[in-house]
């Protein structure tokens, strides 16, 4: 557990940065389960309380730079 008893997810996990602020995610427990969220910012995105959904935390923290930086990668593999 780290501070304000987030528990910190392993670097060998994908996860996005908060699309706000860069921060790595945590995970912290809450009343009806558990939530991936921004640990600098409540306001920030984060996820459902329920299962940890690191899915959703990547999906709704995609820049808008992801799709032109793969797109530009793909087009210069071709």
């Amino acid at each position: 557990m780290g501070m304000k008893g987030y528990l910190h997810i392993p670097e060998s996990i994908y996860c996005k940065a908060c699309k706000q602020c860069g921060s790595r995610p945590v995970i912290a427990l809450v009343q009806g389960g558990y939530v991936v969220k921004c640990p600098v910012e409540n306001s920030h995105y984060q996820t459902q309380a329920g299962l940890i959904d690191i899915a959703d935390w990547n999906i709704h923290n995609a820049a808008l730079d992801d799709d032109v930086i793969g797109l530009k990668a793909y087009n210069e593999a071709v």
